[in-house]
């Protein structure tokens, strides 16, 4: 009946949102219906909600102005639980447990926490339990957020080996041209072909939430490249999961289509880490073509032309070409003082061994 058996399912902020920026109640309860509808078939579901600066709004009467941050901490403070609690009302009524995970962009930035927070939502689904992911925002107030919860659901998907990340928002996908224009028309499915969308995207972004559909495209490719399904859809239209999830399904949306062969584990993680990068290698148009050949290649010492940044071995660096633009990034083998005394040299270790190197 349904074509996955592991997705994950993003949530946004203004399909959880009302115009006056409150809870829709109604809209979560439908939600929440077609989750438990999925599970109940065998699917094994993660979901990334927003909404808890939405649910604390609604809860709060403000009695003096406060500035931005101090307004978000407020009411994800007080929303969080609001919206964990409703969920956790509304999916007992099916008889299915949930629980929260609260997470943090720097708890993605070291290895060991990424599979801690790995680990947790595996023995929650082990065990029938639906984790319900967002970001902390109450401490997340500084350049180390989340983009938004399209970033925060790739990781998720990513780390979690789903076969499929389903996105909610509130437009039908991704369209050739203004949405609000009859004559444009959603982009059914996009593969990797890389066709340029950037002058179809709308860069405005969305009323109650800090992306746009420019992220959600930038994330969903990220996340197809690494083999998952991604599907943008429009999560206020009546049973839209379970619709866009089956077999032969011809609701409209837009997939990007999973590449052929999926990223290791450790690749997807280093795929998604660019944020923590501590330093750059600059390289000449040899170890490019090298690296771009689609051959199984490590970058060598010989190609490299200088290093920037002091790091420690098994840190992130970015990597760029010989005309400054990034092409990809790494876990470097050796810190910082060893790395430069090696450029250029012959017959060395691999500065970054080709398990550890993800081009974009």
């Amino acid at each position: 009946m349904f074509q996955y058996k592991r997705i994950a399912v993003k949530i946004g902020s203004n399909v959880l949102t009302r115009k006056d920026g409150t809870l829709d109640i109604t809209r979560m309860s439908a939600l929440v219906d077609q989750i438990a509808e999925l599970h109940k078939a065998g699917m094994e579901i993660v979901l990334i909600s927003s909404g808890a600066v939405a649910s604390g709004r609604s809860e709060l009467k403000q009695h003096r102005k406060l500035d931005a941050v101090s307004a978000r901490q407020l009411f994800s403070a007080v929303g969080q639980a609001k919206l964990i609690n409703r969920y956790f009302e509304l999916f007992r009524e099916h008889g299915i447990a949930c629980g929260q995970v609260l997470t943090m962009k720097e708890n993605f930035a070291t290895r060991q926490h990424y599979l801690n927070q790995r680990h947790c939502m595996e023995v929650m689904i082990e065990n029938g339990v639906i984790p319900i992911v967002n970001e902390n925002d109450t401490i997340s107030v500084t350049e180390l957020m989340f983009t938004d919860n399209d970033e925060l659901s790739g990781l998720i998907a990513s780390m979690m080996n789903m076969e499929a990340l389903i996105i909610l928002s509130n437009i039908d996908g991704i369209y050739n041209g203004n949405p609000e224009n009859p004559q444009s028309r959603v982009i059914t499915e996009i593969t990797g072909n890389r066709q340029n969308l950037s002058e179809y995207i709308q860069t405005k972004k969305s009323s109650f939430g800090r992306g746009g559909m420019l992220t959600k495209c930038n994330i969903a490719r990220k996340v197809a490249d690494e083999g998952i399904m991604v599907i943008i859809a429009n999560g206020k239209k009546e049973n839209i999961l379970p619709d866009v999830l089956r077999k032969n399904s011809n609701t409209v949306c837009t997939r990007f289509l999973p590449a052929e062969k999926p990223a290791s584990s450790i690749k997807k993680w280093i795929a998604h880490s660019e944020g923590f990068a501590k330093g750059e290698i600059h390289i000449n148009a040899c170890a490019q073509e090298t690296l771009m050949s689609h051959q199984a290649a490590s970058l060598l010492p010989i190609g490299v032309t200088r290093i920037e940044g002091d790091f420690e071995k098994d840190d992130i660096v970015r990597i760029f070409d010989h005309e400054g633009n990034q092409i990809g990034v790494g876990r470097i083998g050796y810190n910082s003082e060893k790395a430069r005394s090696l450029i250029g040299k012959q017959g060395a270790r691999p500065l970054i061994h080709y398990d550890y190197l993800y081009l974009d």
